[in-house]
């Protein structure tokens, strides 16, 4: 599971080890990785000696920016890695793409899953190439957002709180465990609809996405039992043993940090919801 936390934790890191670095040669493993750049020699020779002058997000889309015409896009999909490597490293299986740098190292793309995108767009018309970047709603590791805008954000959705917090179109990457996590911290339940929110749930409610969001981010995301989450050294994150209520192994069922009752979980929308009966109303 990689979210918002998760992809602040790789750019900030991207983004201090990369920025300055000059591409010496790129080797292409899956040559489907490259069909929305024009195919494998097209989108090496467009990335061959360019320099590398910083990276930023686009909620959960890593944009490389170059000193060319061209951004590097990339969306690690729900486990791919981006790795930063010494040139002698092995190979690990599932590595799709290998930028050398005349310098420092390699970075890697390793997708397990197959749902990874990395591919070039052109820099001044980057939200016409890839419209996925239009319409994204607010990103709370980005830029703030009063609490009072989010309430009427919230408000005009007229919608269940949990199908509102994981549509990227109103807040960009939460998903399921952080929507989860926030609304235990917040005490209000999945399935309240936004507009029964009074003045005081919202603020609590935007209080605990930041709040949240910005420990998580502290923390290095969270690296679940499903391991695909590492930063770009491989390292997991530290945020798991601070998580309240979504499953964790072995922990299903167990007992909420308030009340100590047991978690309960339900079926909404086709995937499990964790939160406390008790202390969510």
């Amino acid at each position: 599971m990689i979210a918002l936390p998760e992809i602040e934790t790789i750019r900030r890191d991207l983004d201090r080890e990369l920025s300055s670095l000059r591409i010496k040669s790129v080797e292409v493993m899956d040559t489907r990785l490259t069909k929305r750049s024009g195919g494998a020699k097209k989108f090496a020779g467009r990335l061959e000696k360019a320099k590398i002058t910083g990276v930023r997000r686009r909620g959960l889309y890593l944009i490389i920016s170059l000193d060319s015409e061209d951004v590097i896009v990339a969306h690690l999909g729900s486990g791919g890695q981006l790795r930063r490597h010494a040139n002698r490293d092995q190979t690990e299986p599932n590595t799709i793409l290998s930028i050398t740098f005349t310098k420092s190292g390699q970075l890697r793309l390793v997708d397990g899953v197959g749902d990874a995108e990395l591919f070039l767009a052109s820099a001044e018309k980057l939200v016409e190439e890839v419209p996925e970047l239009e319409g994204l709603g607010i990103d709370p590791l980005d830029q703030p957002v009063p609490w009072r805008m989010f309430g009427q954000i919230l408000l005009a959705q007229d919608a269940k709180l949990k199908a509102v917090l994981t549509d990227d179109r109103v807040v960009v990457g939460l998903g399921e465990m952080y929507s989860d996590e926030i609304l235990f911290t917040a005490g209000l339940r999945y399935d309240r609809m936004t507009n029964s929110l009074g003045p005081q749930e919202v603020r609590r409610l935007h209080r605990a996405m930041v709040e949240t969001l910005h420990d998580a981010a502290k923390h290095r995301g969270a690296t679940l039992e499903d391991g695909l989450y590492v930063d770009v050294h491989g390292q997991p994150g530290g945020y798991e043993e601070y998580i309240n209520v979504f499953k964790q192994a072995g922990r299903n069922g167990h007992p909420c940090p308030r009340c100590h009752r047991p978690i309960q979980k339900y079926r909404f929308r086709r995937r499990w919801t964790y939160f406390c009966e008790q202390c969510q109303i």
